[in-house]
């Protein structure tokens, strides 16, 4: 089977009268993994115990524990600190917001931008939400 791309399921979807028939044709490309079965893949590839994980993205260890087994969904927020944590490149930070159905980093949205910057830059936590505040933008937590 050849892989289609989301613009290949995109143009298709839209020239489709019938969305049964596109949902049988597509299953397999649909999403459906959970946000902690990604971010257990991403955190399978990074070199980082649970315990430091947690302090550099500025959450509590019952919590990160919670977010990994599935029990709590984290915000997108929460997400993007995970990811600063896990030392992720953009690429895979965008990717799990993807995937997680979530805003991807807009970098026309200055927040975004800056936390984008500082992502790209593998800028500490608080680096990031210093400069944050310092141009008045919610800081991540």
């Amino acid at each position: 089977m050849e892989e289609k791309t989301t613009d290949d399921l995109n143009q298709e979807l839209m020239s489709k009268d019938d969305i049964d028939s596109y949902i049988k044709e597509n299953r397999f490309y649909f999403l459906d993994r959970s946000i902690s079965e990604l971010l257990n893949a991403l955190y399978d590839k990074k070199d980082i115990s649970k315990a430091a994980l947690a302090r550099k993205a500025g959450m509590s260890e019952v919590y990160l524990h919670q977010v990994f087994s599935g029990r709590r969904k984290p915000s997108r927020d929460k997400l993007l600190c995970l990811c600063v944590g896990l030392g992720a490149t953009l690429d895979e930070t965008q990717r799990l917001l993807r995937q997680a159905a979530l805003a991807e980093i807009y970098p026309k949205n200055k927040r975004d931008a800056i936390i984008g910057f500082g992502i790209t830059h593998q800028m500490e936590l608080s680096e990031i939400n210093d400069k944050l505040f310092v141009e008045n933008e919610k800081t991540l937590f």
